[in-house]
């Protein structure tokens, strides 16, 4: 899928496209243990395969979106994106953030953004975003950006061999 162009942004954070000088940045991000905690598609060590796959994926395919959040400097401070579900009228959308970058609303203002160029753009009918249950910090960024909690789904997730309850947001066009 095309990457917003210009680059989405506010007055703190730019949504750009990730490029192959991430990648350092992106497996240091990616093995710190809260994001593959949360996060359980995120290979256990991370690699620099693992991110120039995941490089490529976000080049190349129709129905998925991943974008660097940086700082005014051009810095990784984490990603973000979606995918389009077997429904092409729902996306799920995702983020993390490096260590020293959590805490500032960082996450909060990437969702902002690019829930509402989501809906806005693509002509999805519903965004959606899955927490694990445990995950309260993505849970607040979540509301903060102004998702609407749905349920907990339980034992929805497989988190490396264990079934784990997540909680289900979701935005709809005009909520953004």
């Amino acid at each position: 899928m095309t990457a917003p162009d210009p680059p989405l942004r506010d007055d703190t954070v730019v949504l750009r496209p990730m490029s192959d000088a991430d990648v350092p940045e992106i497996v240091r991000c990616c093995n710190d243990p809260l994001v593959p905690r949360f996060i359980p598609v995120i290979p256990v060590p991370y690699t620099r395969s693992d991110a120039h796959e995941y490089l490529e994926r976000s080049r190349t395919r129709d129905d998925e979106l991943n974008l660097a959040i940086s700082d005014a400097g051009g810095g990784l401070s984490g990603a973000i994106g979606f995918s389009i579900k077997a429904d092409p009228g729902v996306a799920e959308i995702g983020y993390w953030l490096a260590p020293e970058a959590r805490g500032r609303g960082l996450a909060t203002r990437a969702l902002r953004l690019l829930s509402a160029w989501t809906l806005r753009e693509t002509g999805i009918a519903r965004l959606q975003l899955q927490t694990d249950i445990d995950n309260l910090a993505s849970q607040a960024v979540a509301t903060r950006a102004g998702f609407t909690r749905e349920a907990v789904l339980r034992g929805y997730v497989d988190s490396r061999g264990t079934r784990r309850d997540s909680v289900m947001f979701s935005m709809l066009p005009g909520e953004s």
